[in-house]
């Protein structure tokens, strides 16, 4: 009683090959059973799609931009698949074939009804929480993203919430205007195939704490970072078709699964996965002890505690390592 868990993933790409795979494959053919099973069991499930929905639109005229994510309407049937609730659409591929395209986004996820953050047709809404319900409490989920600022809503203007890591002002006036028993934030931040925050995430995400922020949950950098205080700096890659870099190992994931109280949050449990081409399992032997490692040492290098237990990386919240 008096508690919610979340199941919280992280880039989720359903474009490109995976987006070829919809259109010929059955949803459950992209996330092995049990993995699936643990997202459908959390009370509610959210991740950060990074792709828009839409049969509509051209490639954003942006110089240089080099990938393009679109997914066809059937995505919505594989996030329904795994019990989605809410999806962020606050990244740097929302508006990757346009505005209409986004604007069809928002329209298949509210036929499949699932409720989206971080974009929106005007900057007002893009800014502004979502309340989501359940076991009789509330969770109110903002979206931001630090990049394109090409991509920004406006006053009139489709476009994501875009904010500034250094002085994330209008973030820390939503987060304590929301009225709700749980605040997640989940903001689209830092580099590429980076290993740890840098310093104007970790400091960002200490002011979100500080403005009442129950959990923050990020994501951009395509390898999962460590956990420091009441912040999951990067939930990594989930789903998609990329490379797979041989040192940064971005073939490697995990799904947190977050137990929120009235109080705050008590614990995260992140889950080792393997990503295959447009296919995720859970990890096992060898990959799932390189997952472990390597979670271990990131978050040692933030000061944090990780525990295994039934086969989950455990990290209670407030458990610090001395310094």
């Amino acid at each position: 009683m008096g508690e919610m868990r979340l199941a919280l993933a992280g880039d989720t790409m359903l474009g490109r090959g995976v987006a070829q795979a919809l259109r010929r494959s059955r949803p459950e053919t992209f996330v092995a059973p049990d993995l699936a099973a643990l997202m459908r069991e959390a009370d509610l499930t959210i991740l950060n799609l990074e792709c828009c929905i839409s049969e509509r639109g051209e490639p954003w005229p942006a110089p240089g931009k080099p990938f393009f994510f679109r997914a066809p309407p059937q995505a919505t049937e594989l996030l329904h698949h795994l019990g989605v609730d809410c999806v962020t659409l606050a990244n740097n591929h929302a508006l990757d074939f346009g505005y209409d395209a986004l604007l069809d986004t928002f329209a298949h996820l509210d036929a499949a009804g699932i409720r989206w953050v971080g974009a929106a047709p005007d900057l007002d809404r893009a800014r502004a929480a979502i309340v989501l319900q359940v076991s009789g409490l509330s969770l109110a989920v903002l979206g931001a993203t630090d990049h394109p600022a090409d991509f920004a809503a406006g006053v009139d203007r489709p476009g994501v919430a875009l904010f500034d890591p250094v002085d994330p002002a209008w973030l820390v006036d939503a987060i304590r205007a929301v009225e709700a028993d749980a605040v997640l934030v989940t903001p689209h931040w830092g580099p590429n195939m980076s290993t740890a925050p840098e310093a104007p995430v970790r400091r960002a995400a200490a002011e979100v704490e500080r403005a009442g922020a129950t959990l923050v949950a990020g994501h951009s950098a395509h390898v999962f970072h460590g956990v420091g205080g009441r912040t999951l700096f990067d939930l990594g890659d989930f789903l998609d078709d990329y490379r797979i870099d041989p040192v940064l190992r971005n073939d490697f994931g995990l799904l947190w699964l977050a137990t929120l109280g009235i109080a705050g949050p008590k614990r995260v449990e992140a889950v080792p996965l393997k990503l295959e081409y447009a296919h995720t399992r859970i990890a096992d032997g060898a990959d799932a002890a390189w997952v472990a490692r390597r979670f271990r040492l990131a978050c040692e290098q933030l000061g944090t505690n990780v525990a295994e237990r039934d086969g989950f990386l455990t990290v209670e919240m407030g458990s610090r390592r001395p310094r």
